[in-house]
């Protein structure tokens, strides 16, 4: 047994030793969660999840811990800045409708197995400290509610939009957590700083936000364009503008990210020019030239005619361009009928974009708003 005194001092040791290893906060957390499982449940049966079964497919071992893992007393909860310093303004690229907008944190390395290895050099120094214990490490990898237990560890808070807020690191960040059966003393939670705001609500380029803390993943463009393999819905195809895999807006807009942290980690550096390159340039990728240059990134997840499918869409709401009429042209045959589907939508965008005046304004763009908080820090 582990006096009150020695875990204390241990949880100093932790939060020391996670900052070594490249994560910004740590957070203890207890494991009840009560209210975010009934947040969940009416989520799955309103059938806000879409086609993404395995949100209720594990049944309630995504809201209690010690039932995914037995013994689970604790969760050490980790925050890791993604931000890269490098990359494109995101208000340039998304204004820019021949620029294919990917979201900030997919532009370099995947960070599930980063953020794994460094959870378990993080439980080696633990177990050189103590000695074995129990534990299991988790980045976005099993059914965790990784939100929930990092608010509940004083991480910061659920915003309006969903994701986690913090005051001083806004949201650019990824979770991890480390399940343990050690007694450490938890933290408190933090308050909520949204206050009246709606600028990530008002902003959604597909109303995908239906209220405070309710995201119908239906409409959302980051679902859209990664989790769901079948077609995109007509109507919300002019609204996606160039967003090709992912949506930042909620968070672009949020005030809380001017104080958002530039991350640490150069694997999260943008790679290949992705942080601006042109639809056109990506269009025409081969799919051996798709797995070549997405290893080892998240972009995998979306897969080869995900990608085409998402492109396809892009360059229908972009401006009128032979060259790009040329490049749909080349693909009103590919072998897979979602490609060939998407790609003869564009086709006809194209066409219609023909008439209109060159100068109007760009499906789905944005101009780049104020970020004056309208809440006292």
């Amino acid at each position: 047994m582990h006096s009150e005194a020695h875990l204390t001092s241990l949880v100093q040791d932790i939060r020391l030793w996670a900052l070594e290893l490249g994560f910004s906060a740590t957070g203890i957390a207890g494991i009840e969660l009560g209210e975010d499982e009934q947040h969940l449940r009416g989520w799955l049966t309103q059938g806000l999840h879409g086609e993404m079964e395995y949100m209720a497919r594990h049944g309630t071992r995504r809201s209690r811990p010690a039932e995914l893992e037995p013994g689970t007393l604790r969760v050490i909860s980790v925050r890791m800045d993604y931000w890269p310093a490098t990359a494109a303004d995101p208000w340039m690229v998304l204004n820019n409708a021949q620029h294919a907008y990917i979201t900030r944190y997919a532009l370099g390395r995947d960070y599930h197995g980063l953020i794994r290895k460094r959870l378990q050099k993080l439980a080696d120094r633990i177990a050189a400290r103590i000695g074995p214990f129990g534990y299991r490490a988790f980045a976005d990898s099993a059914p965790v509610l990784e939100k929930a237990l990092a608010r509940k560890a004083g991480l910061g808070w659920i915003g309006k939009h969903t994701l986690l807020l913090d005051r001083d690191a806004g949201s650019y960040f990824f979770l991890g957590e480390l399940y343990t059966d050690l007694p450490l003393p938890i933290d408190s939670p933090r308050s909520a700083h949204c206050g009246s705001c709606t600028r990530c609500i008002d902003v959604c380029p597909t109303q995908a936000i239906l209220g405070p803390q309710r995201l119908d993943a239906r409409r959302c463009i980051a679902y859209l364009t990664i989790e769901q393999r079948g077609a995109i819905p007509v109507e919300l195809r002019r609204p996606m503008g160039n967003r090709v895999f992912g949506c930042d807006d909620c968070q672009l807009v949020c005030p809380w990210n001017r104080y958002a942290k530039v991350t640490r980690i150069a694997d999260f550096a943008p790679r290949h020019n992705l942080d601006h390159a042109s639809l056109l340039d990506l269009f025409a990728w081969s799919e051996a030239e798709f797995l070549q240059r997405t290893a080892g990134m998240a972009l995998r997840r979306t897969g080869y005619l995900g990608w085409l499918r998402n492109l396809a869409v892009g360059l229908g709401n972009a401006p009128y361009d032979p060259h790009i009429i040329q490049a749909l042209r080349g693909r009103l045959d590919h072998p897979s009928a979602l490609v060939r589907e998407h790609v003869s939508w564009a086709w006809a965008e194209q066409q219609a974009q023909s008439l209109t005046s060159s100068t109007a304004t760009a499906p789905g763009s944005l101009l780049k708003p104020g970020l004056e908080p309208n809440t006292a820090r």
